[in-house]
């Protein structure tokens, strides 16, 4: 099998693609804070928040890749906008200055944890300094964004708000080589558990997992998957990454920027403490 005509393109964000709510609290003195907004899911989730009439706080380390998320979110009408908050999430004095810029600029009441990262190895070759990073980005940020966010969602004037966490079925399952990318993702759990048990039902925790996502990110895992099995970057997506899944197709950042909107809005008031798994049947199914 080759690659012959075989686009791994990230596909283009489009109005058209994201989901639009009518919500009373998504509204530009709403403010949702997204970390990991400079590419793939967090660049979309922000772009999709922008749509819906919220102020965004795109917060990513990369500063030309938060301005190109606001330059999207403008070329696409967005009715909220997208404002750039350069921040380190190794650093947490970062941290605390991004939340308190959020908080600056409205009423914060949702927090989209997106931020990661991947490396691949066997637990016994881990280099502990990757294993460290890893876990800081993500569980030791998403948990120090969540301190200091839920006292500024509890001052509202209702106590309304959520916190959303970024998990995969790496959170539910088990794979070789991804052993720091399994046990945040299990940990990304718990924290989501634990915001939801003291949210007192107003303040929600949610996490959203999916499968693979069609990023920059997962482009060059593909690449780097083919070269190093001598296969063809078609066959890595159909045969090693989406195997188990029934459905064959990778989802879209889009598509996941819309699970975040929905779990925002009114609609998705009951959903907390869980996760919302669309994984085209990989989790739960097998041949």
């Amino acid at each position: 099998m080759t690659d012959d005509n075989f686009d791994l393109t990230p596909p283009e964000l489009r109005r058209d693609d994201l989901l639009v709510v009518d919500d009373s609290r998504f509204t530009e003195e709403n403010i949702a804070l997204v970390t990991g907004a400079a590419s793939g899911i967090g660049q979309a989730t922000a772009v999709a928040l922008a749509v819906n009439g919220l102020t965004v706080v795109g917060a990513d380390i990369d500063e030309t890749g938060l301005e190109e998320t606001r330059d999207i979110a403008d070329d696409l009408g967005a009715d909220g906008t997208v404002e750039a908050v350069e921040t380190d999430l190794t650093n947490d004095d970062d941290i605390g200055a991004v939340v308190e810029t959020a908080a600056e600029y409205g009423t914060l009441r949702y927090v989209a944890n997106i931020a990661g990262m991947q490396h691949i190895d066997s637990i016994a070759e881990f280099p502990m300094e990757k294993y460290d990073l890893l876990q800081d980005i993500m569980v030791r940020a998403p948990f120090l964004t969540a301190q200091k966010a839920i006292p500024h969602i509890e001052e509202t004037d209702d106590g309304v708000g959520a916190i959303a966490n970024m998990s995969s079925v790496h959170g539910h399952y088990a794979t070789e080589r991804k052993a720091a990318y399994i046990t945040a993702k299990h940990a990304i759990t718990g924290l989501t558990r634990a915001i939801a048990a003291e949210g007192g039902g107003t303040l929600r925790g949610f996490s959203v997992s999916v499968g693979y996502v069609l990023t920059p990110l997962m482009i060059n895992q593909i690449e780097d998957t083919a070269e190093q099995r001598g296969i063809s970057k078609r066959e890595v997506i159909e045969d090693v990454m989406l195997g188990q899944a029934r459905t064959k197709e990778m989802m879209t950042p889009a598509e996941v920027a819309n699970l975040f909107t929905f779990g925002f809005s009114r609609h998705g008031k009951h959903l907390n403490g869980a996760d919302m798994l669309w994984d085209g049947g990989y989790t739960h199914t097998y041949q």
